[in-house]
Formats: C-alpha cells, sequence, structure tokens
C-alpha cells in the first residue's frame, strides 16, 4: 500500500493498447510495460486519462494490471502500481476500487465526478465514500475533462481525508498547488505537463505525466534536479522536453502519444476507441518526422 512519503517523483499513465480491430492487445503492453519499468519511475497508473478509461473496460484493466504484477515479479521490482477507479457515479467508483483493492493495487486514482457538475459537497461526499474502502487514494483534479474546478477549500478538505495520500493537479493553472502547498496541504504531483517544472518550483513533490511515457529518463533527470534544489539545471532540463510536450497534447491525449509509440515499435498500433480519433494526417506527418528525437 502507498504512502503519502511515496509521492514523489514521476509516475507515468499508461496507455492501452488496441489492436487495429479495437481489440485489447496484451503483447504490445507487455513488451511497453517492460519497458518503461526499466526506468525509475514511481509508479504507473492503469486506466486513467492517458488509458481512455471511459473506453476500457473492468475486464481488461484486470487483465492489464496482472501483466503489470507478473512483470514487477519477474524484474524483482516495487514499483506502485495505481489503477484508476474514478467514475461520474459515486457507487459505480466505490464497487471499482473495492475490485482494485481485491487484485492488489497499491492506490487508486479517483477523478472528480464528471458530466453532473456535482456541488463542492457533493464532491467531498464522493470522496468520503470511496475512502470508505480503504485502499489508498488519490484525488485527481481535471477541471478541462469534468466540467467542475474544485475549490482550494474543498481540495484542503479532501486531503485532510484518511486514506488521501496525495492530489493529481491538472488544473491547468499554478494557483491551487500554490495553495495547497502554502497550507501544508500537500503532496501534491503535477499533472499537468507543460507546468512541471514551476509546480515542482512551488513544492510539488512530483508529477503523473502522460508525456513522460517517452524521454523518460529526461522527466526523471528534471525531477531529481528539481528535488536537490538545482532548479535552475532543471529548467534547463524541461526546456529540452518542451516541444514534445506541446505535440503530446497538440490534440487530444493519448492519440499524439500512441502515434509515437506505434512509430517506435513499441505498440503495434495506434489505434483508439471512437469516439477518440487517431491524429490528423498533418501532426501524424510531423510526428513521424520528429521520431528520432523520442526515446
Amino acid at each position: 500500500m502507498m504512502k503519502r512519503q511515496d509521492m514523489h517523483g514521476v509516475i507515468v499513465p499508461v496507455v492501452t493498447p488496441f489492436s487495429p480491430e479495437g481489440e485489447l492487445d496484451p503483447e504490445s503492453y507487455r513488451n511497453y510495460a517492460s519497458r518503461l519499468l526499466t526506468y525509475d519511475i514511481q509508479g504507473i497508473v492503469i486506466n486513467g486519462t492517458t488509458g481512455e478509461a471511459p473506453t476500457v473496460t473492468w475486464e481488461e484493466v484486470v487483465k492489464l494490471a496482472k501483466i503489470t504484477f507478473e512483470l514487477l515479479e519477474r524484474g524483482k521490482c516495487s514499483t506502485p502500481v495505481i489503477i484508476g477507479t474514478g467514475t461520474n457515479d459515486t457507487s459505480s467508483t466505490v464497487k471499482r476500487t473495492e475490485n482494485a483493492a481485491q487484485i492488489g493495487a497499491d492506490a487508486v486514482l479517483v477523478v472528480v465526478p464528471y458530466y453532473s457538475k456535482p456541488s463542492q459537497e457533493g464532491i467531498i461526499k464522493h470522496f468520503e465514500k470511496v475512502t470508505e474502502v480503504g485502499i489508498p487514494v488519490i484525488a485527481y483534479e481535471v477541471p478541462s475533462r469534468t466540467g467542475v474546478r474544485l475549490s482550494v477549500d474543498t481540495a484542503r478538505r479532501i486531503m485532510d481525508m484518511d486514506g488521501v495520500i496525495g492530489i493529481k493537479d491538472s488544473s491547468d493553472s499554478l494557483e491551487l498547488t500554490a495553495e495547497l502547498i502554502r497550507f501544508g496541504a500537500g503532496p501534491v504531483l503535477c499533472g499537468d505537463d507543460l507546468y512541471f517544472h514551476a509546480k515542482l518550483s512551488q513544492g510539488a513533490s512530483g508529477g503523473i505525466l502522460a508525456s513522460a511515457n517517452v524521454n523518460t529518463q529526461r522527466f526523471i533527470d528534471v525531477y531529481k534536479l528539481a528535488a536537490s534544489g538545482y532548479l535552475i539545471s532543471a529548467k534547463h532540463s524541461f526546456d529540452h522536453l518542451i516541444p514534445l510536450i506541446r505535440k503530446c497534447f497538440q490534440e487530444s491525449n493519448p492519440a499524439p502519444l500512441k502515434r509515437i509509440l506505434a512509430g517506435k515499435g513499441i505498440i503495434a498500433s495506434d489505434h483508439l476507441r471512437l469516439p477518440m480519433n487517431p491524429v490528423s494526417d498533418e501532426l501524424g506527418n510531423e510526428l513521424d518526422q520528429m521520431l528520432s528525437e523520442f526515446v
């Protein structure tokens, strides 16, 4: 089980590889995840936004988790496995969280309920119900996808709950991280890749970063430099990642990322499930021309 002190460094949300026919591709995932686990990452997230959670069945989540546990055991690796269990419905979120605990997840990532646009009090009650399951919870704030924004007070109340070990802040600004750090309500993990260095400078303890699927070591280097107090050196290193990050989010995540991973032969296909679509021809050509820059 993860604890608050484990919430640091670079955590990578994984893609869910599909065949061109739209079926789960376990062999691609095995190849891809085994490569990722060679890096000094501090966790992986299965079934997050990058994993196309809205279109992945729970049975498929279980298959990905089992493959991951097998790889960890084979490599004698202790990388934490975090499973995304949040939905727009409290009951189903609780059920998925219970299931994640049963299959051995180290923590769950629970997004603020989307679509319904609940009140701040409704959001708090949602997280209270989830924490009753007993598995460590990482709250996930991403208003661009949920349609509702956490107030600082609500975020602090969630962070004060027993069982909540951190928050992934993808709020498209620096305000929430700054305020939570100011009130000592950490740990905060950056979820906006372009803000990674800025939020580390504010006191964030790491990041859950989609684009860290590529050039993973440089993201780790940025974190380690910042954590050691070398913020200027970390900024110089981070600047080299900005073109990659911009390309990864030029169209909806994870379409650009899947194009890169498929182009590098790390996964077999860049297929996404509808309503997600592969990248446009224009962006695809640009990414193909840049493949040599992606490690």
